[in-house]
């Protein structure tokens, strides 16, 4: 697990989001539309070069790694954020049943993709939501708190995009979100992880108080090429 989750967009590209892959070679990545990632094996000093001759002028793709690096050539920084991996290694006890939390579909994508541009949890695209799993509070109709899964390498599954409407936090919304999640993945026998940023202190309390521990620093590059 530990090696899966070092380099887990790459993992993830090559074993369960395989169907979402695209890519030749040693370097893979996402459809614009799905998600920004891009990924290749750790050390493989051709990465950004073959991404490079792989994708359009403009093309914007996003790097997750431990470690931090400079900026390649041919490619262009736009955001680099410090973030935090964490791994589920708590117990569950569902405390919360009062939300109807709903299945999110095709017919949910523009209010998930307006939720997600205010409240800013990461990268959301029009096919985001093919990574599966994505359910949601709603209050008349409107979607006001949603999370869903991700990346899934290996055995291990993410937890993403966990945002709530500001006009509707602190009614336990992404809690009982976030139980729903770890519910449907232990129960696949698979390993919870999620990343946040460093500087979000609201989450991570949230996540720590929730069973969650950190794994390890995750440094995250959005970058254009050039």
């Amino acid at each position: 697990m530990k090696h899966l989750l070092n380099n887990p967009v790459y993992h993830a590209l090559l074993s369960g989001d395989r169907h979402l892959s695209c890519g030749t070679g040693a370097v893979k990545y996402f459809a614009d539309e799905v998600s920004p990632f891009a990924g290749f094996e750790e050390g493989y000093a051709k990465g950004f070069a073959e991404l490079y001759e792989q994708l359009p002028a403009g093309r914007k793709i996003l790097y997750a790694i431990p470690s931090f690096i400079k900026e390649p050539a041919g490619w262009q920084f736009q955001q680099e954020i410090e973030g935090l991996q964490f791994v589920f290694t708590g117990n569950i006890a569902v405390t919360n049943k009062n939300p109807v939390i709903v299945p999110l579909l095709d017919i949910h994508v523009e209010q998930m993709i307006e939720l997600a541009r205010l409240t800013k949890p990461g990268p959301f695209g029009q096919r985001t939501i093919d990574f599966g799993f994505y359910h949601g509070i709603f209050d008349n109709d409107k979607l006001v708190a949603m999370t869903g899964q991700r990346l899934h390498a290996g055995n291990c599954t993410e937890i993403s995009a966990v945002c709530t409407h500001p006009d509707h936090t602190g009614k336990g919304y992404a809690y009982a979100l976030i139980e729903h999640q770890l519910q449907i993945i232990l129960q696949q026998g698979q390993q919870p992880f999620l990343h946040v940023r460093a500087d979000n202190e609201r989450a991570i309390a949230l996540y720590q108080r929730m069973g969650f521990t950190i794994s390890r620093s995750m440094n995250f590059y959005f970058m254009k090429r050039r």
